[in-house]
């Protein structure tokens, strides 16, 4: 559990905070493998007899005072008694990870049961058949690529939808495919359940034995013709076609059919959702002729109107899928509108992912389903945050679902080690914390989870008993408690910064404000947040004293020269104003791809979401020889480092760029085997998603893809608050803004 803060040192009262203009908050990674320091949990058992505080329900940790009878809560302070049991295991301390480290991982038992519950996981494959075969080829490799991923004991089901919803039986000698009709009227649900046209347990096939079953069924897979679909929907052929993807119906219609057996067969099931459109047949189509030119003739902003969902109906189905223990991770493959802005719920709210693809021809979807497929997850997840009583929880944010019955409970369906979520925080009262006392800030996070414990594993610790094909649930609770120190004062705070994580709370802030009130309040928010921090900063540091007949503007800091920690923080917030994510409509931003990146930009762990906002320029002398670890993103950069060959990570994009004065006689592409090489290959393994790895050769081939990213040299002509203003204009427009703030 990886926890990082705005601030190390906290701001000491209301008025602190609300003068350094700073927010103040964590990030989260529960799943991750390490502290973000690298250090793992101090692991052990019986997590269930953990001493709790009578008062605040919090977990007994190292920061807590001890005696013979008794523990004293580190968070609220109120004196509790141990039992029997805990003051004779205490009374051995070195044999209790909660005695050793304040970041501990107890096993718990399963409730109901002494033995690890058997379980097996389940996936499920919904494929769009109103698609094109370039489509379906492509989502056949990325399916045989999850295949290798998928362990021994795994259940796979295998569904298509278009105007009907097939499932398959791949448990015979031949693929056999059973196909219920979806009513086009909008209110109409399927005429029988699923379960009456397969029992599920003849879907669910077990991938080891029919590995090369389901290979030959997905070889079956064609698009439905046009005719098909018109005659289904009872047209002519001369008829219009009314579209034929009843994606809404065949989503909810598997959730129920696989939430009839959550818990007994399986306690995890991931839905992937092929899609190469929008729906648009029977319940749950989406009218997307709200994107499109009738804004201009309308008056209406399309940079607010595009964004929010246009009918609940996802968010429901997310409810049912919830409920139903699903998971759905959504892969759109498509360049026309599909409104992701109403899907996204399905996604987000399950724990699963969102991923958009333009173009079938340069598509990473085979990678990034084998990469999401091999990397630990935990599902049936349970996240509280406690904190000492002179402040608490503000707003959380990230891809979860709140617990309908307990406040500021965060459900998870399914957590990867990537999955990343932000706390941030408010006074509990006027007072803050105290100058004059010994009890610093603590907050304490608990994260129950369950995993799945491959056969394997169950073998080498039963000595090879037992059936190999079952797996066994494992729950968990891990426990990670901080303690913080209160800042005396402002330079404390502004010293004590932590930009990627002040980066990470403000990315969340604006894309709440763009889908409440547009794009462009989001922008303002964000431009106005930093000038009215130059000026704290400034006033803090007294950089601002005019004197007779001097002028105040050359005295502005807008570099925050000052203090090393907030230097980065202009050249963040100028390019994430540049990025798609705040660029506006007639910019040619793609409302489906503003909501992708928002639901990425909402899920990254701070470093990683540094990267994407703002990418790194490497140079390298030759491919085996590193020159500058780091230039700003602009060309006088290239010019001055005098370096052939520039490598860009921008996360989802790696880009290797050889400039046109070049030594020929230098290898390209950089070979496999060098320096340059092992960098991009670290990197690609280390991400959440699989980049795009672009090589250009300056003056011979179109270099487009690499000058975008040069984004503080872009100026234009710096005015108001245009993306296309260049960084020097850019701080100038700051330094007015500071000196309005100030009259």
């Amino acid at each position: 559990m990886a926890v990082r803060a705005a601030v190390s040192r906290f701001p000491i009262d209301p008025d602190v905070q609300e003068d350094s203009g700073l927010p103040w908050g964590i990030t989260v990674t529960p799943f991750a493998s390490k502290d973000e320091n690298g250090k793992p949990p101090a692991y052990g058992s019986d997590g269930h007899l953990l001493p709790r505080c009578e008062n605040c329900w919090a977990y007994f940790n190292t920061y807590c005072e001890l005696d013979q009878w008794a523990w004293t809560c580190s968070l609220c302070g109120t004196l509790n008694g141990l039992s029997s049991e805990c003051i004779e295991k205490y009374s051995r301390s070195q044999s209790c990870p909660e005695m050793a480290s304040s970041f501990i991982d107890l096993e718990l038992p399963v409730e109901g049961s002494e033995e690890p519950t058997e379980a097996r996981p389940v996936y499920v494959a919904a494929v769009d058949l109103s698609s094109s075969e370039e489509f379906l080829e492509l989502t056949k490799s990325a399916l045989l690529a999850a295949l290798e991923a998928l362990g021994p004991g795994s259940l796979f089901g295998l569904a298509t939808f278009s105007h009907k919803i097939g499932l398959y039986d791949v448990q015979g000698p031949v693929p056999v495919v059973k196909n219920v009709f979806i009513p086009p009227d909008s209110e109409d649900r399927l005429p029988l359940e699923l379960e009456d046209v397969m029992p599920l347990l003849q879907f669910l096939a077990p991938v080891e034995t029919c590995k090369d079953r389901i290979a030959s069924a997905l070889e079956t897979l064609r698009p439905t013709t046009s005719w098909e679909r018109s005659t289904a929907a009872g047209q002519g052929l001369d008829g219009v076609l009314m579209g034929g993807r009843g994606f809404g119906v065949a989503m909810e219609s598997l959730f129920n059919y696989l939430g009839s057996e959550y818990g007994s067969t399986f306690a995890l099931a991931r839905v992937f959702a092929f899609l190469s459109g929008p729906p648009d047949y029977g319940a749950g189509q989406l009218d997307t002729r709200r994107y499109g030119e009738q804004y201009a003739s309308r008056g209406e902003d399309a940079d607010r109107a595009l964004l929010p969902e246009q009918t609940p109906f996802y968010k429901e189905l997310a409810a049912v899928a919830v409920q139903a223990g699903v998971c759905v991770d959504i892969f759109a493959v498509t360049n026309e509108y599909t409104d992701l802005a109403s899907l996204k719920f399905l996604s987000i709210e399950s724990g699963g992912s969102l991923f958009l693809y333009t173009s079938t021809e340069d598509s990473t979807l085979p990678q990034d389903m084998y990469r999401m497929l091999i990397r630990p997850y935990a599902f049936g997840c349970i996240m509280r945050l406690r904190t000492s009583s002179e402040f608490r929880q503000g707003h959380s944010y990230g891809h979860f679902s709140l617990d309908p019955q307990y406040e500021n409970v965060q459900r998870i369906i399914c957590c990867d080690s990537y999955a990343t979520f932000a706390y941030d925080f408010e006074f509990a009262n006027t007072v803050g914390f105290s100058r004059h006392t010994s009890e610093p800030p603590v907050l304490q996070i608990a994260f129950r989870y369950t995993v799945v414990v491959p056969p394997q594993e169950l073998a080498d610790s039963s000595k090879g008993s037992g059936n190999r094909s079952s797996y066994s649930l494992k729950r968990r609770l891990r426990i990670r408690t901080l303690q913080y120190t209160a800042a005396q004062n402002m330079n404390e705070v502004y010293d004590s910064v932590d930009p990627e994580v002040v980066l990470s709370l403000l990315v969340h802030k604006v894309i709440i404000a763009s889908l409440e009130q547009g794009v462009r309040e989001g922008r303002m928010l964000l431009h106005d947040w930093l000038v009215i921090l130059t000026a704290q900063y400034n006033d803090a540091y007294r950089l601002i004293q005019p004197k007779n007949g001097s002028s105040v503007n050359a005295q502005v800091d807008v570099a925050f020269s000052q203090c090393p920690q907030l230097q980065t923080l202009p050249h963040l917030i100028f390019a994430l104003l540049r990025n798609p994510l705040l660029r506006f409509h007639e910019e040619g931003v793609h409302p489906d791809y503003r909501i992708y990146l928002q639901c990425l930009f909402s899920a990254l762990e701070p470093s990683s979401l540094h990267r994407a906002v703002y990418p790194r320029l490497i140079s390298y002398s030759t491919p085996d020889k590193q020159a500058y670890p780091r230039h700003s993103l602009s060309r006088a950069a290239l010019i001055t480092s005098g370096s052939p060959i520039f490598f860009l990570d921008a996360f989802t994009t790696l880009i290797v760029f050889y400039s046109s004065t070049a030594d020929p006689s230098l290898p390209f592409p950089p070979p496999h085997d060098c320096l340059l090489r092992t960098t991009i290959n670290k990197l690609k393994q280390d991400r959440s998603i699989t980049p795009k790895l672009i090589f250009i050769r300056g003056g011979q081939e179109d270099a487009s893809a690499f000058e975008n990213y040069l984004i503080e040299e872009q100026d234009v002509d710096g005015s108001g608050l245009t993306s296309n203003m260049g960084f020097v204009s850019f701080l100038e427009d700051i330094t007015q803004g500071v000196l309005e703030y100030l009259k």
